[in-house]
């Protein structure tokens, strides 16, 4: 770890501590040429799988692009922001326990219509009908017809 401030690779730790919201250790450090003080903080990297597209294409995981897409289906509806970050925090976490440098982006999107059908039926079908690419309407309602029947299921089981 290089001083901030003349650049020196010697320095020593005087303190160290988790932070406040415990995601990091922070450290007070103390260089040994300029003896100025400085703090750093140690993260856990997180691994995550690049994303393989339906053409071919690879780009890395993005959790803005999966943030802005789940908003976009929860928009006017009664779902609050908690919710919607709990949500991208478990498709993250799906992503990053998925035992493979790269995952096909079908089996993110597949995770976010799970997600998004426990949490709302509008904005589940809203996300499918982008997601799934529906060529007409007949297609659209056999979607429906699925999740009316899924989500009648569920409702009898917890009786």
């Amino acid at each position: 770890m290089k001083c901030p401030f003349c650049a020196n690779g010697e320095n020593r730790v005087i303190d160290s501590r988790i932070s406040k919201d415990g995601s990091a250790i922070r450290r007070r450090r103390e260089c040994l040429a300029c003896e100025k003080r400085f703090t750093t903080y140690e993260f856990v990297e997180e691994v995550l799988p690049m994303v393989v597209k339906k053409d071919g294409r690879r780009e890395a995981f993005d959790r803005q692009k999966i943030l802005v897409g789940i908003k976009k289906a929860c928009e006017k509806r009664p779902i609050s922001t908690d919710a919607i970050k709990a949500l991208v925090e478990n498709i993250e976490q799906a992503c990053q326990e998925f035992q493979g440098k790269e995952i096909p982006s079908s089996m993110v999107g597949e995770k976010v219509m799970k997600e998004l059908q426990s949490l709302d039926g509008v904005a589940y079908v809203r996300f499918a009908s982008v997601y799934r690419q529906f060529r007409d309407v007949g297609e659209f309602l056999e979607e429906l017809k699925d999740f009316l029947g899924t989500h009648k299921e569920e409702e009898n089981s917890h009786k």
